[in-house]
């Protein structure tokens, strides 16, 4: 099974996708996709931003054709409500792109994914990207957080869709 892993954001995407077979799981392609550079001097206003991830996620999709989208699920900071509120704006173009291709998605809690990687519901990034060096057998840990957040997406859900009694959304299906 061909799972994309997605850890959405304004600033930065963050996006892994691996195939999950018995044995260690390969991945197939991870990075970034960068909606602000350290050298914008002028913050672009968010329509442009959401414009660009969308252009850069169907690419990415046609491109590594997955079975499964798994997206990081809505959370909430109490120190840092905007969070939310522009992840969310992340979150929307990215369902709506998986929803025009009619692919099968899946959205996790940060906390189901920690705890299915580590085994520790409260892991740190730098936890999060030792585990994911560990079990994908990578030189070094992945760089920056975000690619090691989204290729811990895509195998917390890749793991859930192969437990027996696990659905699986599918756009338009009962």
């Amino acid at each position: 099974m061909r799972v994309l892993g997605i850890d959405p954001g304004l600033r930065i995407t963050g996006y892994g996708c691996i195939v999950h077979t018995p044995g260690r799981p390969e991945i197939i392609e991870a990075g970034v996709i960068r909606l602000v550079s350290p050298a914008d001097t002028e913050r672009r206003p968010v329509s442009d931003r959401l414009a660009e991830l969308d252009t850069d996620l169907c690419a990415l999709l046609d491109r590594v054709a997955p079975d499964v989208v798994a997206v990081e699920g809505l959370f909430a900071h109490y120190k840092h409500p905007a969070t939310a509120i522009a992840m969310g704006h992340a979150r929307g173009v990215i369902l709506l792109a998986i929803r025009r291709r009619n692919l099968r998605l899946m959205e996790l809690k940060p906390l189901e994914v920690k705890r299915s990687v580590t085994g520790h519901g409260q892991a740190k990034k730098d936890q999060m990207q030792a585990a994911i060096q560990t079990l994908f057998g990578l030189a070094a840990p992945p760089k920056p957080h975000d690619v090691a957040d989204a290729l811990a997406i895509a195998l917390a859900a890749a793991r859930r869709a192969s437990s027996a009694h696990t659905p699986v959304s599918v756009p338009g299906g009962a």
